[in-house]
């Protein structure tokens, strides 16, 4: 395991807030020199912490209306098969093998409670070996920080 200092920490807070800010900038705000800060994005990304730096969009100015969770059973002799099937669904954003009641999980994006619908009986209800799912329609949600990144 890997060993990160009070000063990584800070940084991936500040990042984590606002990825797009200048070295500058953030080297204003956290009081240290501006070459160390890009020294040290720079080790965090070699270390593999940092894996990317990417954008958060407003899904419902794109007409995403509806979020859903999926939990599938499937045929475990179909896994690949499913699995790569479900990737070929536009709606599905993510697909994570879980343990519990359900063998996957999957995240899917959509227009509306109808296509969501359509989503979920024409797209995966037909997918042979998935053996029976339920749908969870995101009512709500809240993000928290991870523990981790709470500055002290």
């Amino acid at each position: 395991m890997h060993r990160f200092d009070e000063l990584d920490m800070k940084l991936l807070y500040e990042l984590t807030k606002d990825a797009s800010i200048s070295v500058p900038n953030l080297s204003k705000k956290l009081g240290i020199n501006a070459s160390v800060l890009y020294s040290r994005i720079k080790r965090l990304g070699k270390k593999k912490l940092i894996k990317k730096f990417t954008i958060v969009i407003d899904d419902s100015l794109l007409g995403i209306g509806v979020k859903a969770t999926v939990g599938i059973n499937r045929d475990p002799k179909q896994k690949d098969a499913i699995h790569k099937q479900l990737l070929d669904i536009a709606e599905v954003t993510s697909i994570s093998e879980v343990t519990g009641r359900f063998d996957i999980m999957i995240t899917i994006l959509a227009e509306n409670l109808e296509s969501l619908h359509t989503v979920a009986i024409e797209k995966i209800g037909k997918i042979d070996g998935i053996q029976n799912t339920e749908t969870f329609v995101e009512l709500q949600k809240t993000d928290k920080e991870p523990t981790y990144l709470i500055k002290k």
